[in-house]
């Protein structure tokens, strides 16, 4: 690879000085003459028929502007499918869904006027487990399911409860499973857990007389809620302006649209107002959106050899009252099933049911994480029915270039490779090498390794854009539609601009705020598309710029544009470089000896859409819908104490092939907190519910996720860079992929150490604790 003078080099986050000082404003900083406040009246059931709502109490309080009940706003909305209302209508169907909403001069006097609102409902009989919501005759969260406008891409099934169903077909199934020699069939699960983003979701509307909207939003994705907002209320998209400022996180939680629509319209009734809502953390767990569960049952046929012939696989997710983004995480899990493996015979069937839970969305992983521990809990189980070790039987199937996936896509020689993944991964274990399993105090001592793959779950046909203009000092100023959520894409595609134009890092400026007015497009921040997509329209604007400065410079200096070479803040001829001009006296236009002005300000403008995507086959699931893969591999070394449970990882190994690690000082950073955030899954996190539904660990104190004491000894992030040549400087994106896998190797690693296998995640002390008891009668 070249060696570059920014890219590829550890540059400290831009934005670092700003956030560590607290001089970054978030959403819930800002302050607005007339501001109100927005509090919620939530439903105590999961599932009931609104009888009556009297709001009359809560209207005559003094401080009171705007009180909206679901009748008064019967708008649905939906990313993938038009199925939520902002407040329950007719019917609730989760436990702490709104019913109404209340704006008034404080939160307190808000809070005040909700607890005055009584409302008559009855109960319905409702559904908890998706299995039992496929049933016939199991209780309908939605009976009107049929009226409901929805992506092409998603399958939802009139008077069921399926929001979607994907399907894929791929070889002879039936055969495949005639030929193995061994067939091995598990079941798995995973709980509803919460994305804990640091910043709870937060939004300002304000609905002007003259019909103008405009929105303030911790969101991922700024366009997408603009034009969510203007399908869902009519509006058109140039009478709406969406405003994101510094964004305290997300991990798929803030993408799409969520309350923006409902401070819009409570800024309407309370006559134009502006209305924030501040979602407490508590809201966060019951009324926001979380992860929602899955179910899986892979059944494999296997040659003793170690080929895999066929599988056949079943995925149930729990998308709770509404779809949001859980049909198109049916999809992703669907069309990537088996894992990175080439399996040839493959029949996988992945539905999206709705429950009476609160409503799943998007998680970092994207189904990913939970698919994966089915999966490479599975390829552990298979290994040892029959016989090989597991790293062997998985390089022994392992998905590399040339080999065909589930939708039969043939992979190119230039996707990454899987198993230089898991060899440095299984290097790192010291995996074959001869190793004591109990220590000297009696603690059991395990390893165990997992692959992954993953590419961005988006349709088709998404496009991203970016612009660099030129300053009159020779400065340069990137502006992007793509949002900075931590994962330090601003400083990555600042890294590219200074090292194409040749000027140092300094001179280069990202604009924070990301304003659908003034900021160049881009789909949504999700799917780790942005290093992908978005750089390389990144890459499109400066090279356009480069074109214009050229030019400029050739009618100044009186050589073809060819012939120009830009560096060090100048744009000179190549062959005489003392024949030059400075970027600063061309920004705005060059200037002939005679006074004359030729050409204008110079920007650049470059965009990039995703090549040789296709709609998937709806009855085969076969076509294209990767536009790039990125494989990796987890490695996990675990100490288990055999008397107490007591679980402590003592190394994580976390191996991507990322094509070209742009800033490999944030990459790391991606890795470390992916791993924490996949480990607090994996041992701890699941959300606890009653027989009617009540969220017992909606805060947390109960709901438990990782802490500094509970880290791993020590993590090895290992970059292992095989260029892709459509990408940027050959980077591929791998801001989820951290997360992915970690769960099956941690179990895979407690079993090398104690006998024990799980099934079902989190694997937390107290079921560890249970499982030793069992293996030692």
């Amino acid at each position: 690879m070249p060696e570059y003078s920014y890219v590829g080099k550890e540059v400290p986050r831009l934005d670092a000085v700003e956030k560590v000082t607290g001089a970054a404003l978030y959403t819930a900083d800002l302050k607005f003459q007339g501001l109100l406040y927005a509090r919620l009246l939530k439903s105590p059931y999961a599932h009931a028929k609104i009888v009556r709502i009297d709001t009359s109490k809560a209207e005559r309080l003094p401080g009171v502007h705007a009180v909206l009940t679901g009748e008064e706003i019967p708008y649905r909305f939906g990313i993938y499918m038009s199925d939520k209302y902002m407040l329950a209508y007719k019917k609730t169907r989760y436990v702490g869904e709104p019913v109404v909403a209340v704006a008034a001069e404080s939160e307190e006097l808000a809070e005040e006027a909700a607890e005055l609102i009584e409302v008559e409902y009855e109960e319905l009989p409702a559904v908890f487990d998706p299995r039992e919501a496929l049933k016939e005759g199991a209780p309908l969260v939605h009976e009107g399911l049929d009226e409901y406008l929805h992506a092409p891409f998603i399958f939802p099934k009139a008077g069921t409860n399926i929001a979607n169903h994907f399907k894929l077909r791929k070889g002879d199934v039936e055969k495949g499973f005639k030929e193995a020699d061994v067939i091995v069939e598990n079941e798995f699960t995973q709980p509803m857990v919460q994305n804990v983003q640091m910043e709870p979701h937060v939004s300002i509307g304000q609905w002007h007389p003259n019909g103008r909207i405009d929105v303030w939003t911790s969101a991922q994705s700024p366009f997408a809620v603009r034009y969510l907002l203007s399908v869902g209320l009519g509006v058109p998209l140039h009478r709406i302006t969406v405003r994101v400022p510094f964004l305290g996180g997300g991990f798929g939680g803030k993408a799409g649209l969520h309350w923006e629509p409902l401070v819009v319209l409570l800024s309407r009734k309370a006559g134009g107002r502006p209305v924030k809502l501040l979602m407490t953390r508590e809201e966060e767990f019951n009324t926001a959106a979380v992860r929602q569960g899955m179910y899986a049952r892979i059944k494999t046929g296997v040659k003793r050899d170690g080929r895999i012939t066929a599988e056949e696989i079943l995925y149930i997710w729990d998308s709770g009252a509404y779809a949001d983004y859980a049909v198109n995480i049916a999809r992703a899990a669907g069309y990537s099933c088996t894992g990175p493996y080439d399996v040839p015979n493959v029949k996988c069937d992945s539905l999206t049911v709705y429950t009476n839970h609160p409503y799943g969305t998007a998680y970092r992983g994207f189904g990913h994480v939970e698919f994966h521990w089915a999966t490479e809990r599975q390829m552990d189980l298979v290994a040892r029915e029959i016989g090989m070790d597991p790293l062997e039987f998985r390089l022994k199937n392992a998905a590399l270039p040339g080999k065909v996936t589930p939708t039969g896509e043939v992979l190119a020689d230039d996707c990454g490779r899987v198993d230089q993944c898991l060899k440095a991964v299984a290097e790192e274990l010291g995996w074959g090498k001869p190793r004591e399993k109990r220590t000297e105090n009696g603690k059991l001592q395990g390893i165990g390794i997992a692959a992954l793959w993953k590419a961005p779950a988006m349709p088709s046909y998404t496009s991203s854009s970016a612009i660099v203009k030129l300053n009159e000092d020779g400065t340069v100023l990137l502006s992007l539609g793509l949002t900075e959520m931590g994962q330090g894409t601003e400083t990555a595609f600042a890294q590219m601009v200074a090292q194409e134009l040749k000027i140092p890092l300094e001179k280069v400026n990202v604009v924070r705020e990301r304003n659908t007015d003034t900021a160049p497009y881009s789909w949504q921040t999700v799917a780790s598309r942005g290093t992908f997509m978005d750089g390389n329209a990144v890459l499109r604007a400066v090279d356009d710029l480069k074109r214009k400065i050229k030019e400029t410079a050739s009618d100044l200096l009186g050589y073809p544009p060819e012939s120009i070479a830009i560096a060090d803040g100048y744009a000179f001829v190549a062959r005489e470089p003392d024949k030059r001009v400075s970027l600063a006296q061309i920004a705005t236009c060059g200037v002939l000896p005679d006074g004359r002005g030729v050409r204008g300000p110079l920007l650049g403008y470059g965009y990039y859409t995703a090549e040789g995507l296709t709609f998937l086959d709806p009855e085969t699931g076969q076509g294209r819908p990767a536009l790039m893969w990125t494989f990796g591999a987890q490695g996990a070394e675990v100490e288990v104490d055999p008397e107490t449970g007591d679980l402590r990882i003592l190394k994580v190994a976390t191996a991507l092939d990322l094509g070209k690690a742009l800033n490999p000082l944030l990459v790391k950073g991606q890795i470390y907190g992916g791993v924490v955030q996949g480990l607090g899954t994996t041992v701890m996190e699941e959300f606890i519910f009653d027989e009617k539904g009540r969220l017992l660990n909606n805060n947390l104190t109960d709901y438990k996720i990782f802490r500094t004491q509970d880290i791993p000894d020590k993590f090895v992030p290992i970059l292992i860079e095989n260029p892709q040549r459509n990408a940027p400087y050959g980077a591929r994106g791998i801001g989820e992929h951290p997360t992915i896998g970690i769960a099956a190797a941690v179990a895979n690693a407690i079993y090398d150490a104690t006998g024990v296998d799980f099934f079902d995640l989190p694997i937390t002390r107290e079921r560890l604790w249970k499982g030793l008891k069992g293996v030692k009668k």
